[in-house]
């Protein structure tokens, strides 16, 4: 049986304010990595909230509690919500407490081909650096949900570490490069309707009656499409051999309200990798909005840039 493993433990103290104090790098995200609370409490990463509108009813992602009535709503809905980017504001209420009490900052967000959130990100770091008050640097992932995390937990590695800002980047980079996620979902609709097929654009048409195997290289990249749920999650299984044979031992699973799946999955990748997942999590309603229920995934890094080899934890 599989259980979640908080990663890496040795990173943080007592409490996330303790990690943050000893830290002179902090790191800041968005709320679009979906990892579990604890992990971002126990690596003291800083969050800025994308946004959620439905009809005339706007709401931060991360006061978006009950993500089962989210998606069931979603399901029944002839009108999808849309979702936004935090404004220059908000980052501004993230990073000023931060460096006014010394802290470099390196803020790590979703991918800019998806989303104008690095955007506000930068616009933010450029007001701050023009009044002369503390350094920012801004990084887009490239990526989304759990992969994204792993690049943030990568670099609360290094910040844990005491490394410098151009070293934190570095491992944030460097965990990037070295990245590998795919997921599969129950249908195109959501993706076609929300406007976000990315390059997987040639697939439509048809495409609607397979089950897609996506991955996100800047934007939504196609893999290859499968006749039926139960061959693309042993596609899944697939991709999880296929991590371990290349080497990225650090891995997680996500999900979209198929839970069940998911543990199945984290199961059958455990007995290949040889270790269990950093984490296992669902993902919210900013990218749910887009892919809609029925998404599972699988993705990871090399566990020694999470400051670790996985068969330690």
């Amino acid at each position: 049986m599989w259980r979640v493993v908080v990663w890496p433990a040795t990173i943080a103290g007592d409490s996330p304010q303790v990690v943050c104090d000893a830290m002179a790098v902090a790191v800041v995200t968005d709320t679009t990595h979906y990892l579990p609370r604890e992990i971002v409490d126990r690596l003291g990463l800083h969050e800025v909230s994308l946004y959620v509108r439905w009809g005339d009813e706007l709401q931060r992602e991360s006061e978006i509690a009950d993500l089962d009535a989210f998606y069931d709503r979603l399901r029944g809905s002839d009108d999808l919500p849309t979702t936004s980017q935090p404004s220059v504001g908000d980052f501004l209420a993230v990073y000023e407490p931060l460096v006014d009490a010394g802290h470099e900052v390196l803020s790590i967000h979703l991918s800019q081909a998806m989303s104008g959130t690095t955007d506000s990100a930068r616009q933010a770091a450029r007001q701050l650096g023009e009044r002369g008050r503390g350094q920012v640097e801004v990084l887009d992932s490239a990526t989304a949900c759990g992969g994204f995390g792993m690049v943030a937990m990568a670099a609360a590695h290094a910040a844990a570490r005491d490394d410098g800002l151009d070293d934190v980047l570095a491992r944030a980079r460097e965990a990037r490069e070295h990245l590998a996620m795919w997921f599969c979902i129950d249908t195109f609709e959501f993706l076609q309707r929300g406007g976000r097929v990315g390059r997987a654009q040639a697939w439509l048409g048809g495409a609607l009656k397979v089950k897609p195997i996506l991955s996100v290289q800047s934007e939504i990249t196609p893999v290859e499409r499968v006749r039926t749920a139960g061959r693309a999650f042993e596609r899944m299984v697939d991709y999880a051999a296929t991590l371990h044979v290349d080497g990225r031992d650090g891995w997680c699973v996500q999900h979209i309200q198929a839970p069940d799946e998911a543990r199945r999955l984290a199961d059958r990748a455990s007995e290949l990798m040889g270790s269990e997942p950093l984490f296992i999590s669902e993902v919210g309603p900013v990218i749910g909005a887009h892919t809609g229920p029925g998404l599972i995934g699988v993705g990871g890094v090399p566990a020694r840039l999470l400051g670790r080899a996985a068969a330690e934890a």
